[in-house]
């Protein structure tokens, strides 16, 4: 027998007993992950673990960020409703209309063409009319955004930060994540070259963003 699940109990506990006690104390953050239904952003076997302290496996080698990531990064990134967003790595679409949820319009750009296919259908039902997704490896030489933007958000870590001060509006900021795993450091870059440390934690790569291997002989 499949027990039903109460997933307004489950998000009122993730928001509560791990997202808050992470000082996500932010009550904008708090209620738009509240509010958001995650368990419609991921595959019907891994509902069950939608609101757990956990990275779920999205297919093609991704995974989601933990929800106390989403909040820290959300709140970290101070979204007032208006901005222009731009993110990097579309994944499950969840992020994303998140930021849609509390800034402006987000376009997001995904290397794997099946993830982007789904998560522009997970949008389409709940973030119709702010959210736009390309297929896009933003690494590649040819690869240059059509506009400057507010707040850049990436959704993977690099060895070190990426030099896209140019896609940033004056005044804006670029989140990201730098270093070596297992300890990584959370940044934003100010696009007057000021970078403020945020958090340490540990995120899988940027497809492409990974450090060369050493070979030992």
């Amino acid at each position: 027998m499949t027990l039903a699940i109460d997933f307004e109990r489950a998000r009122y506990n993730m928001v509560e007993q791990q997202i808050r006690t992470w000082d996500v104390l932010d009550h904008r953050v708090l209620d738009v992950l509240h509010a958001l239904q995650r368990e419609a952003f991921v595959s019907e076997e891994h509902q069950g673990m939608a609101y757990a302290d956990v990275e779920l496996p999205i297919g093609y080698g991704q995974r989601m960020f933990k929800p106390v990531i989403e909040g820290r990064i959300l709140q970290a990134i101070s979204l007032q409703g208006a901005e222009d967003i731009l993110e990097i790595g579309t994944g499950s679409g969840f992020f994303t209309a998140c930021l849609a949820a509390l800034g402006g319009v987000v376009h997001s750009v995904e290397i794997v063409p099946e993830l982007a296919t789904l998560a522009q259908k997970r949008l389409h039902e709940h973030a119709p009319h702010k959210t736009t997704v390309e297929v896009a490896d933003v690494l590649a030489a040819d690869f240059k955004p059509l506009r400057q933007f507010d707040v850049i958000v990436v959704g993977a870590a690099f060895t070190n930060l990426p030099d896209w001060k140019s896609w940033l509006k004056p005044g804006g900021r670029l989140f990201a994540v730098r270093g070596h795993s297992p300890v990584m450091e959370a940044v934003l870059l100010h696009a007057d070259g000021h970078i403020e440390s945020l958090f340490e934690t540990d995120l899988s790569y940027l497809q492409g963003a990974a450090p060369v291997k050493k070979f030992v002989l």
